[in-house]
């Protein structure tokens, strides 16, 4: 063989030696390419899904709100929200709303439990069931079981803590006060409650006399208000931590101007129904975040968990929709993990003419 062919030969080799490692490269840097994608893709939100949406009850206009919210997540996820509840603000009323979920083979439930422990056997069953728990508004207490996201529209003590301290600037830091509240069960009241009386230590002259329950019933509300202060004629200020209450007091003290010489009410509730109380001087100040927001967190939440990319671990993250990306926090005390929506805004006649909900 001449010396010229070998040449060739070696030269033709050579050749097929650098297709052939030419193609290992490029399927290899293809199955690279494709394996964030897919990993990707598996970790999305799924298409279709079903969340039971369960409120404190189906009358509560802020639980209106809050819904709605949800449903908003759910329609740009390419899912559905089913709202269930009672009338009535008691763990009974919500039980049968979660066996439906069960039956309906539902994929998450997002509930503001009207008691700590109460739902929990339910609660378990559905999480045996494969169905995803988050609470929001008002969180349960089921120990480790069923493992559940909290979304918590506010630093609880922050809230508790200001709607004090909104009360003090307004009545000088002195007087009998008192709280006008929800249920007497309801878990966020009563932890909000727990750190009003703790910022009170800080006013020596302000005493908390009663703590009421209207549970977020106006007629209820208004009954419990009048035998108040019928029972406290020296009262100088009322906080109201629900929007039925608020909202039941205001409209009474709106047909009793007289009162609003010595008393003051604040607390937290809906832009849209105390707007005209602002306006008229019944209240001066009160404040609330928004609840819509609140029910649109949650069902990306609830979403996100029932596809896997959200998870219950402390310090992973999601993204919720136009709200951007949120962290769940690790547990403390008894609130397992959670995120916060952020902090209240607080209302007065300088901007409340800029909210709707």
């Amino acid at each position: 063989m001449s010396t010229t062919r070998i040449v060739r030969r070696k030269v033709t080799l050579a050749l097929a030696v650098a297709v052939v490692a030419s193609v290992m490269a490029a399927c290899s840097s293809t199955s690279v390419a494709t394996g964030p994608t897919a990993a990707a893709t598996a970790t999305s939100v799924k298409k279709g899904l079903t969340v039971y949406f369960i409120p404190k009850d189906t009358q509560n206009p802020y639980e209106v709100i809050a819904d709605k919210g949800g449903q908003r997540a759910l329609q740009e996820l390419g899912g559905k929200v089913v709202i269930s509840s009672g009338t009535s603000d008691t763990a009974a009323a919500q039980i049968p709303s979660i066996q439906a979920a069960i039956e309906a083979h539902a994929a998450a439930i997002v509930i503001a439990g009207n008691d700590p422990s109460a739902l929990c056997p339910s609660l378990n069953q559905a999480a045996t069931a494969g169905i995803k728990i988050v609470a929001f508004d008002s969180d349960i207490s089921c120990g480790s079981s069923p493992s559940h996201l909290f979304i918590n529209q506010a630093n609880i003590e922050q809230i508790g803590a200001s709607e004090v301290d909104l009360l003090a600037k307004e009545i000088g830091s002195t007087g009998q006060v008192a709280i006008l509240s929800a249920a007497a069960s309801a878990t966020n009241q009563n932890a909000w409650i727990g750190y009003m009386k703790q910022e009170l230590k800080k006013y020596p002259n302000m005493k908390l006399v009663t703590t009421v329950y209207g549970n977020d019933d106006p007629a209820t509300s208004l009954t419990v208000l009048q035998g108040l202060l019928s029972a406290y004629p020296n009262l100088r200020g009322i906080i109201s931590p629900t929007t039925v209450g608020i909202s039941t007091a205001a409209q009474y003290l709106d047909t009793h101007k007289s009162l609003l010489g010595q008393l003051t009410l604040t607390g937290l509730g809906l832009p849209s129904q105390m707007k005209s109380y602002v306006h008229d001087g019944t209240v001066k100040e009160f404040e609330l975040w928004n609840p819509d927001n609140l029910g649109y967190l949650a069902g990306y939440a609830a979403a996100g968990l029932a596809s896997g990319s959200a998870s219950l671990q402390s310090g992973s993250k999601f993204k919720a929709g136009t709200l951007g990306s949120y962290t769940v926090l690790a547990p403390s005390g008894t609130t397992g993990p959670s995120v916060v929506l952020g902090p209240p805004t607080v209302f007065n006649i300088a901007n409340i003419d800029k909210f709707n909900f």
